[in-house]
């Protein structure tokens, strides 16, 4: 399917994200700009939800906010009824500043601190996910500091190598997330829990890492943790009520990229537990997933305006945007793949050959090394669809420039929900120095 197909278009044919003009959004809040189409970002909440629901399992959909985290965002996901994780006290600040619920949001991370797990006790976290033995005895200090309980998660790594960039794998044995399986660490720490009378052990967790376009790292996974809380079960009479899959789905960045829906990975997910569980002879557990990406990344859509163009004979020209690997590091991370429209005449037959680069002092800057579309000029707006995962959420001030500004654009209106920095902020905690004397 083409890419092109996927995009709505204005009357006099201009890109059309959340019912507005692309054009007209970049000259009212200039670019760089990234674009939340909220109408999008609804419909992917509930295809997670219903094909849940379908499965007559109980269930929760957590949105894993490490993909873009911003306090719109928190608003929007606590209104659709979902459950947030946060991996960080800045994540989870944000999340509270939002009102989102408490009681609905996990903590995770495989290095909380103790003023992060102060932090989350404090503000009565839901649950917290247990990475590490040091993490056990940190929050059991903390707990009995303040008097206090939580529901807690294990973290487990199931052994089950994804087939994505060896940068977004989780769940191998070698990872530095989580307790491992294999060698019997998940079970030491469950004995360790089940010791503290304040840890509340509610379920299990796993993640196996990210970009999954197939089922079968997920089938595994199920199976491996549902063995595991059978020998749990018969050991320490214990059953968690909750089984956390993590996330991890994969989606279309690219006509190359070919995942399989996500309604059909879910409906092998559901059917996968009921299976195991029921062969293993336990309770079906309540079912919770972590999507991130596959919730926000198809709905963000960034803008550009063209800048300078460089000219070799035999090579590819370069055309330089006025962002880059500032607002978006994937490229240059992962060698990360996207492709690109000219906003004026998204449709238009993509008849040039270029290399689309940002503004920033690396040869690695790079957005879209081999790229076919229209033809470009200066002050053209330039639009990178799939940004809204992972692109805000890891920008940068490197080369001292601004993060963009963030709108979400719903049915022709749209709304600013983070400014764009500005100069004067950049330097905001910077402190003169006042030399040796």
């Amino acid at each position: 399917m083409s890419f092109s197909h996927q995009f709505a278009t204005t009357p006099t044919g201009h890109l059309m994200l959340g019912g507005c003009d692309a054009l007209t959004l970049a000259r009212k809040y200039g670019t760089p700009l990234i674009v939340y189409d909220v109408d999008q970002l609804e419909a992917a909440v509930s295809q997670f939800t219903q094909t849940l629901a379908a499965s007559g399992l109980t269930s929760a959909v957590c949105y894993a906010s490490k993909a873009f985290s911003c306090i719109a965002i928190y608003q929007l996901m606590a209104r659709l009824g979902c459950h947030v994780d946060v991996v960080s006290g800045g994540e989870l600040y944000t999340a509270l500043q939002a009102h989102f619920p408490p009681e609905r949001i996990c903590f995770h991370g495989n290095n909380k601190t103790k003023a992060e797990l102060e932090f989350a006790i404090t503000k009565h976290v839901g649950t917290i996910v247990i990475d590490n033995f040091h993490e056990i005895n940190l929050l059991k200090q903390v707990l009995t500091n303040q008097n206090a309980t939580v529901n807690v998660m294990l973290r487990v790594t199931p052994g089950v190598q994804a087939h994505t960039h060896r940068y977004i794998t989780t769940g191998q044995t070698d990872s530095k997330f989580g307790f491992d399986l294999a060698s019997g660490q998940a079970t030491t720490a469950l004995q360790w829990i089940l010791a503290c009378p304040r840890m509340n052990f509610i379920g299990v967790h796993a993640h196996i890492g990210s970009q999954i376009f197939v089922p079968d790292g997920f089938i595994t996974e199920i199976n491996r943790l549902c063995t595991l809380i059978a020998q749990w079960a018969r050991n320490f009479a214990v059953i968690p009520a909750v089984l956390d899959i993590g996330g991890g789905f994969g989606i279309q960045y690219t006509n190359d990229e070919h995942p399989v829906p996500v309604k059909t990975i879910l409906q092998t997910i559901t059917t996968t537990v009921k299976q195991s569980f029921k062969q293993a002879h336990l309770p079906l557990p309540a079912l919770w997933v972590e999507p991130g990406r596959a919730i926000v990344g198809p709905a963000g859509t960034t803008l550009y305006t063209v800048g300078s163009e460089k000219h070799l004979p035999g090579r590819l020209p370069y055309v330089a945007v006025d962002g880059g690997m500032g607002d978006n590091i994937r490229p240059a991370l992962y060698d990360a793949h996207y492709t690109a429209l000219n906003a004026a005449c998204p449709t238009a037959p993509a008849i040039n050959r270029i290399r689309l680069v940002g503004k920033y002092c690396e040869s690695g800057d790079v957005l879209v090394d081999d790229l076919r579309i229209a033809p470009l000029s200066a002050g053209d707006i330039v639009a990178i669809p799939v940004t809204g995962a992972y692109g805000y959420s890891m920008a940068s001030n490197y080369n001292r420039n601004c993060r963009p500004a963030v709108v979400f654009a719903q049915r022709g209106h749209s709304q600013l929900v983070i400014r764009r920095e500005s100069y004067s902020q950049l330097v905001i905690n910077d402190l003169p120095y006042e030399g040796s004397n």
